[in-house]
Order: C-alpha cells, then structure tokens, then sequence
C-alpha cells in the first residue's frame, strides 16, 4: 500500500475543500534574518534545507494552530493531511494533527517541498551579489518567476509540480477534505495557479505580502469539481488569540524582471 502522496490519501474521491499551511517559524527562518540584519554573506543554518527543524516559537506556533484546529466541527475536519517531507513542515502538521486530537495519518509528499536554490543555498542577497556577481544579475534581468539557479528552481518549476498535485484532486471526483502543509512560496504558487494569476500579479502579491508562519489559507468548492474560490488568505489570527508570537520571515522581496 502507498504511504506517501495524494493519490492514496484521498481515495477515490476529490476534494471540496483545501487548508494550505505555511509551517511555524524554523531555525532557518530566524538565521536567516540575523544573517541579513548583520550584513553577512552566508546564513549558518545547523542543517540541509530539508532537515531544518522548528524554532521554539515555531513549537508553540504549531500547537496554537492544532489548538485552532480542533474547534472545527467533526464532519467538517480534512480527512487527509499531507505535508511536505521538510522537517519543518512534517514537525508542523504532526505538532497540529496531535494537539487537535486529529484520527488522521500525516502523509508526505516531495512535491510540497521548498523551491531548491541550488549553488545559492545558504546564501543572503549579499551573498549572491559577491560571490556570483553574473548569477545576481541574471536574476534581476529575469525576476522570480523564471529565474533558475544553477542546480536549483525557478517558480514556474514549482508551478509545475504543484500542478501535478492538484490534478490529482480535480481527477477523483468529490468529496474531501484535505490539509496542505507546505511552505511560503508553495502557497503564493497554489495561488498562482487556483487563480489563473499572470506572471505581474503574481509579483506584485509576492513583493507586498509575505505569508505568516503557521497562517492558514482556505480555498472551497461545494461541488468537489471546476474552479477553487478563496475564502481566506495568510490568517494568523489563532496565534494572536493564544498569544502565541506571530512571525514573518520573507523571503527576497525583489521579485520583478528589470
């Protein structure tokens, strides 16, 4: 029996509402920004990208959210939780499934994961700038949306793989419920995509809007079928009521061609 993926998770039927969440706040997150702050070239990470865990505030963060979670009522709850294989993300959604008492198996599948940066992993902006002067120009004259480190991933990769996941729900007919645990980019792509958004709106959210650790973002279809609607966006309010620390760590702002 497959354990990872959509396919299984839904069994034979589609799904009529999607939950996508950015996982809590990750120890990449936070060095991420005390690199930037002190001007540094390289973010020390403890780990590869994939292995990265949660922060302490990303811990209560994801309880909060399971918290949150457990006040949806029974027959409304997803039935299936798949989350990508980053630690993060993984160490999110179990944290969530378990605080809201949840009968459901956390799943994973690849596709969710971060976009890939290639020979510019661990690098901050400034890093780039020094150490691969042509790549830093490069990806100003392409912008984000088609900008490919080498070795790495350009959104519209991303788009691509994301849109493999969905044709899976919009190919099984109706029915569930289902629970994405994913990443920043991975929801300002869902986005992309649900919405048929063009290259210039997608930048101009990407460039005014960072999506929230541990925010919830709600799409519906009452039919299982056709196009998604957006009922909510980047909601953090569950950590507010709980006082739990909200966070917001974005990535490169300077997403737009020149």
């Amino acid at each position: 029996m497959k354990e990872d993926g959509l396919t299984e998770a839904v069994q034979e039927a589609g799904a009529v509402e999607l939950l996508l969440v950015r996982h809590g706040e990750s120890e990449g997150n936070v060095a991420a920004t005390d690199a930037r702050l002190a001007g540094a070239e390289i973010i020390e990470v403890p780990a590869r990208d994939a292995d990265v865990n949660l922060s302490g505030t990303g811990q209560e963060q994801a309880k909060a959210l399971g918290t949150a979670l457990a006040r949806i009522a029974e027959d409304l709850r997803p039935d299936a939780v798949v989350s990508s294989p980053y630690a993060r993300a993984l160490q999110t959604a179990e944290i969530a499934v378990e605080t809201a008492g949840w009968h459901v198996k956390v799943r994973t599948d690849e596709r969710l994961r971060d976009r890939e940066l290639g020979i510019l992993d661990r690098l901050t902006r400034l890093g780039v700038e020094k150490r691969f002067p042509e790549e830093a120009e490069r990806r100003e004259w392409l912008g984000k949306m088609y900008y490919r480190p080498p070795g790495g991933e350009s959104w519209a990769d991303v788009a691509l793989r994301l849109r493999s996941v969905l044709d899976e729900l919009n190919s099984l007919g109706t029915g569930h419920r289902v629970m994405l645990v994913c990443h920043d980019a991975v929801i300002m792509l869902f986005r992309y995509v649900l919405e048929g958004m063009n290259e210039k709106e997608l930048l101009d959210l990407a460039a005014s809007t960072s999506v929230l650790n541990a925010s919830l973002t709600r799409y519906v279809r009452p039919s299982g079928e056709g196009p998604w609607t957006l009922e909510s966006f980047n909601v953090a309010d569950h950590l507010t009521e709980q006082g739990v620390t909200v966070t917001e760590h974005a990535g490169d702002v300077s997403v737009h061609p020149k």
